[in-house]
């Protein structure tokens, strides 16, 4: 953590400075809830259910293995499930873009790429959700759509809001950008359908634990090692995601030498990036294995992580899309 994020879980001089902004940032994004909600800006209905999952920070909480979760859960309980998502860090000259499991992360971004090779379900991208979801049930034969990361974008009505946060940096100072880590104030919590805690859960939480898989090699994909195989060894560990910690502690507490790498979220990684200069297992994300396949050696290894959830949540979220489209 570095810059201006190293304000954010704490109150420093800088963050009374920016306090002013930090209002004014709070009060738009209030405004524009309240001009969606109440019509004055229009809204688009799909013909089918959408579900939202989205946070209220800056910084990785954990949507993506809730993304493929849910996904899970719908497949199980008969849907036909599509995601839909902004596409960040994707360079394509045109949006809406479709994604499959071998599509350019530099094209249609990281995170889409790491949900078309784990869900293997129909998936557009674009800065335009609704237009998205269009492309996707023209395309596809979806009969629910999931909008991943999509808390804030107002415009594409939604029946199910389910918020992700952190179980341990939580809200930080509590204060909205640039002073601090969110993007709306945390009592915006109170209205979605289904808060998430990764980690510790408070009060209206339900916790997600992830829990690692076994490792899997980036150079040879059909190659796996239990993690407990790497205990006591060193080993290099990468991550270019919105909390490294979480993933470095991880490993730590499987029993593994850990030699930290933190790059920044959705960092673009060329094959230097991961030349230490020895031998030793570089292990990663999958978030970040989608961008070093091209480049990958018989010692890189990803870890794939799987959420685990109370059950209540499965009952309360297939509860709220019978409700609404029963």
């Amino acid at each position: 953590m570095n810059g201006l994020e190293s304000h954010w879980y704490r109150t420093t001089p800088l963050t009374l400075l920016l306090l002013p902004l930090s209002w004014l940032f709070c009060a738009v994004a209030l405004a524009r809830r309240w001009a969606y909600r109440s019509g004055l800006l229009k809204t688009v209905r799909l013909p089918v259910p959408v579900i939202v999952v989205g946070n209220i920070s800056v910084g990785g909480t954990g949507k993506t293995p809730m993304v493929a979760w849910l996904v899970a859960l719908l497949r199980k309980a008969g849907y036909r499930p599509g995601i839909i998502s902004r596409g960040y860090g994707g360079g394509a000259d045109h949006w809406p873009q479709p994604v499959r499991a071998d599509s350019d992360p530099s094209q249609v971004g990281d995170e889409a790429v790491l949900l078309a090779r784990r869900c293997r379900c129909p998936m557009a991208v674009g800065p335009d959700r609704p237009a998205a979801a269009r492309a996707l049930l023209q395309d596809a034969d979806c009969d629910i759509i999931i909008s991943d990361d999509g808390l804030q974008h107002y415009r594409l009505e939604r029946d199910v809001e389910i918020a992700v946060v952190d179980g341990v940096r939580r809200f930080g100072n509590g204060h909205c950008l640039p002073a601090g880590p969110l993007r709306e104030p945390v009592r915006r919590l109170r209205s979605v359908d289904v808060v998430i805690a990764n980690g510790s859960a408070g009060a209206r939480e339900y916790a997600m634990e992830l829990r690692p898989a076994s490792l899997c090699n980036l150079l040879h994909d059909e190659q796996t090692r239990p993690l407990q195989q790497f205990a006591g060894q060193s080993v290099h560990a990468v991550a270019g995601i919105g909390n490294p910690r979480r993933f470095f502690e991880l490993l730590t507490r499987h029993g593994l030498a850990v030699i930290e790498h933190p790059f920044a979220d959705h960092h673009p990684f060329c094959a230097g990036d991961l030349d230490f200069g020895d031998e030793l297992p570089v292990l990663m994300t999958e978030k970040d294995a989608v961008k070093c396949q091209a480049f990958a050696k018989a010692h890189h290894w990803c870890l794939p992580v799987d959420a685990q959830l109370d059950e209540r949540v499965s009952q309360i979220l297939l509860r709220l899309i019978g409700k609404t489209y029963g």
